[in-house]
């Protein structure tokens, strides 16, 4: 069986991770709303803890998983540690007494309970004092009826408001206002402002090797003369070619012989997320993690399709598809500035030519959009039980390099 499944930030106020949600599907196949609500979920939790194992989806932060009536009494959340989920009841459960016992239950043993895609209603009032998080999507609720639930809960302090599909930041600005804790969808991912932000000069260093890497003849006596103009960019060339990622016999010290190691694919790796995570350094780490796993997913696709010589295109299309976020900027205004190869650019911009196809497929598995990630998965010609791996893989790649990242 391969486990499908694909993973949606949760934010607080300042913008720091506190989660995600995992949303589950069948297969690619068989998608919403054709399966079971049950079966999601038994199959989320049995492919999380036996599969793909939880902690590689959601590092140390807690899983905001959807659960049914039917499998709230067959006591599912006990598979997973209290510390490791957040047990979100589905709007489609009627409130009544057998699901207040079993609230009662849940958090007697401890854990975090949320109302998911909240209804507002009189019963739920019995259900107040055990609950942690109301979920409310922020599209499908009238802002009047919003204020109406804050009102009706504010006997009860430890209720948090968590705004489902806040998607601008003017519907951010507003859930803020209001009160909300927590926010789950793209803002962060977008302009906030449009304002001007120039480039630093490492910054421009970087966005000059990565035009010159992005033809198909590197010219390697122009490149390692960029890199001689700046040191602290030498220097974290030289320390990552002799890390123990790259195993040889001696040590590398020569900007050259650093490239020629390297090789001009680890090389283009290497620039696209240095530049990213630079330019990066003051918006959410979130947006650098989902940055980095766009572009392994990207470059991953690619190589399976065989269909694409240099891969390490789709890894720059996947890294710079949320440049507008991190620089706070129109995405045209950016990639005009910016000497990238036309064919990026196309991809991003104009969702057009084969790279395009690849940021279609991201996009849409990492949103859960499975109808979209069927019919990219068929646009491509690649095998449907490959998508789930090689998203896991990367993943578990951006975490890693997440980590290494905040070591240096």
């Amino acid at each position: 069986m391969y486990f499908y499944a694909a993973r949606q930030p949760i934010l607080d106020r300042e913008k720091n991770l506190i989660g995600y949600e995992l949303l589950f599907r069948d297969s690619l196949d068989n998608v919403f709303p054709n399966i079971d609500e049950n079966e999601a979920t038994s199959k989320l939790i049995e492919g999380s803890q036996f599969s793909f194992g939880l902690e590689d989806m959601t590092g140390n932060k807690p899983a905001f998983i959807n659960f049914t009536l039917q499998t709230l009494q067959k006591d599912y959340p006990s598979i997973l540690g209290k510390e490791q989920v957040v047990v979100e009841i589905l709007e489609t459960v009627q409130p009544g007494k057998r699901l207040l016992a079993i609230v009662k239950d849940l958090k007697e043993q401890g854990y975090t309970l949320a109302l998911d895609d909240y209804i507002h209603a009189p019963v739920w009032r019995h259900f107040y004092p055990f609950i942690d998080i109301i979920k409310i999507d922020w599209l499908e609720t009238d802002i009047e009826l919003i204020k109406q639930i804050i009102e009706d809960t504010k006997d009860f302090p430890q209720i948090k408001f968590l705004a489902e599909k806040v998607e601008t930041h003017e519907q951010f600005q507003q859930a803020l206002e209001l009160g909300f804790s927590y926010f789950q969808g793209f803002f962060f991912a977008k302009p906030e402002v449009v304002q001007s932000r120039a480039l630093a000069p490492s910054e421009m260093t970087l966005a000059e090797l990565l035009y010159e890497t992005s033809v198909a003849e590197l010219d390697l006596k122009k490149i390692t003369e960029v890199f001689q103009r700046d040191v602290n960019l030498s220097y974290k060339l030289l320390r990552y070619s002799n890390s123990a990622a790259f195993k040889r016999r001696a040590e590398i010290s020569t900007i050259k012989q650093a490239l020629v190691v390297l090789g001009s694919e680890e090389l283009k790796r290497f620039l696209s997320v240095l530049f990213t995570a630079q330019i990066s350094s003051e918006k959410p780490p979130e947006l650098m993690r989902l940055s980095l796993t766009r572009a392994k997913f990207a470059e991953l696709l690619a190589q399976e399709a065989g269909q694409y010589k240099e891969t390490s295109k789709a890894f720059l299309t996947g890294m710079m598809s949320l440049i507008d976020g991190i620089l706070d900027q129109p995405m045209e205004s950016i990639l005009e500035k910016l000497p990238l190869a036309q064919e990026i650019k196309d991809a991003i911009v104009e969702r057009s030519g084969l790279l395009a196809q690849y940021l279609d497929l991201v996009e849409a598995y990492e949103q859960a959009n499975w109808d979209k990630a069927e019919q990219a998965t068929t646009a491509l010609k690649l095998e449907n039980n490959k998508v789930p791996d090689a998203y896991h893989e990367a993943v578990q790649w951006a975490n890693a390099q997440m980590v290494a990242m905040s070591k240096s």
